[in-house]
């Protein structure tokens, strides 16, 4: 076979061969695709062919009803499988749920709302030492270490990462609710909803060989 062969470029694509390829893209990937990550993998179409197919994939699995579906999430599309059939799926996997401390979720819900954000500032709002709190969560890598704030003793800033954006099914951090949602949720909590949150207590980051100063003088 001529080595040259392979660097013939491609001809374009049509609209059904787009949709095809996204398909396949989409069934291989790990993490959600954005437009530019699929347009580098499909040079031949431009973004409007590629939005185009997007939706068109959609609106397929849609109206196929089936048991998976496209998803919008974390700045890009991922097939997901249907929540209805959620109970199905654990009984086949049996996961173990990944929970985080309460700790966990409140640095996690400060860094997501206030990020870029120092560690300083986030012992400033709990008025505790979360710096092991910090270290699960960027274990875990929902959180990510944006770089240094250039003030004396240059301290690290952290943000959110795209795993955290997956997590909570968030398109991107617009998605966040508001103060007024998350209050409206608080004093009008769905039927069993508190029994459903991923809360464990802070004895339990311990366990896991993550003990939380925190609670230290």
């Amino acid at each position: 076979m001529n080595p040259s062969a392979t660097n013939t470029p491609a001809e374009k694509p049509d609209a059904a061969s787009i949709q095809s390829i996204i398909e396949s893209l989409m069934f291989v990937a790990e993490a959600p695709l954005s437009v530019d990550q699929i347009q580098k993998a499909i040079p031949e179409a431009d973004t409007e062919a590629i939005k185009t197919a997007l939706a068109a994939l959609k609106d397929e699995f849609e109206n196929r009803n089936g048991g998976v579906m496209l998803h919008a999430v974390a700045g890009g599309f991922q097939f997901r499988t249907r929540p209805e059939y959620k109970e199905y799926i654990q009984r086949l996997l049996q996961p173990t749920p990944a929970r985080l401390s309460k700790a966990a979720l409140e640095t996690l819900a400060i860094i997501a709302y206030r990020q870029p954000v120092m560690r300083s500032e986030i012992e400033h709002i709990r008025g505790v030492n979360s710096g092991n709190t910090i270290r699960l969560l960027l274990d875990r890598k929902l959180i990510r270490i944006l770089g240094r704030r250039e003030i004396p003793g240059r301290p690290m800033v952290y943000a959110t990462t795209q795993k955290f954006l997956e997590t909570f099914d968030l398109k991107d951090l617009k998605d966040l609710p508001t103060p007024k949602e998350i209050d409206e949720l608080q004093n009008h909590p769905k039927p069993n909803e508190q029994q459903t949150l991923p809360f464990t207590s802070d004895a339990s980051d311990s366990a896991n060989g993550h003990p939380d100063s925190e609670n230290n003088p």
